[in-house]
């Protein structure tokens, strides 16, 4: 089969392109959402028990941090902490930077799915630990967190899964993750529809990647719950 001149050109670009970007992602992407998303679940933990917390300030910082978050897009939060701090003499590394955002975003909004996890618990749980001479720290940490994890590990999963895709706005703040890989290689090839689509194509496949693992889990803790 003879290709043209332009069909020669775009396999070129892509075979060349490929490599590169799928590097940027593993060296970039990847490493960015796991430490992200790893310290936003220990935000998002604390958050949540403030949350339900009986310490009234403690409950009401908590639910602001979670209502500014949630109502700010996440691409001005990047914004004010790479750009907009060092105006007050916070400079802060680019992928420092990405990871603080990130890992505030994922924190106020796992915080939820935690806490309605651990919401959902029934009381007669806690009075079961009550009964048994444990007391309120020792009922959530032994009884009332793992039942509340296996509640939560499907919409974290998909928490996660987006945070894969979020990452891409770290190119905003100068990250050379896969996208900023990307518009460099754009900016020298002038072929932006072909390095988007390849970017959106290795986009899918960490997502799919993730998507088997996740639905793995949940057969495996279907199979646990139902002994």
């Amino acid at each position: 089969m003879i290709f043209d001149d332009k069909t020669m050109r775009f396999i070129e670009i892509f075979t060349t392109s490929f490599l590169p970007l799928l590097k940027a992602g593993l060296a970039f992407t990847v490493p960015l959402t796991l430490i992200s998303f790893s310290l936003g679940l220990m935000l998002a933990l604390f958050t949540a028990l403030a949350r339900i917390s009986k310490i009234k300030p403690l409950a009401a910082l908590a639910a602001i941090y979670v209502w500014i978050i949630r109502g700010t897009p996440l691409l001005v939060q990047l914004f004010i902490i790479f750009y907009g701090l060092p105006k007050i003499g916070i400079v802060l590394d680019p992928l420092v930077a990405a990871i603080i955002g990130f890992t505030l975003s994922v924190g106020a909004y796992n915080s939820e799915i935690i806490r309605a996890a651990i919401l959902s618990i029934p009381k007669g749980q806690w009075e079961a630990a009550y009964s048994i001479g444990m007391t309120e720290s020792q009922a959530l940490r032994r009884i009332i967190l793992p039942l509340a994890a296996r509640v939560s590990i499907p919409p974290l999963s998909n928490s996660f899964i987006s945070l894969v895709k979020d990452t891409s706005l770290a190119a905003a703040i100068t990250v050379a993750e896969m996208f900023q890989i990307a518009q460099r290689i754009t900016a020298a090839t002038y072929e932006p529809l072909l390095l988007y689509f390849e970017v959106a194509l290795i986009y899918l496949m960490f997502s799919t990647v993730l998507t088997i693992i996740q639905g793995r889990i949940e057969k495996r803790l279907e199979r646990y719950v139902a002994k």
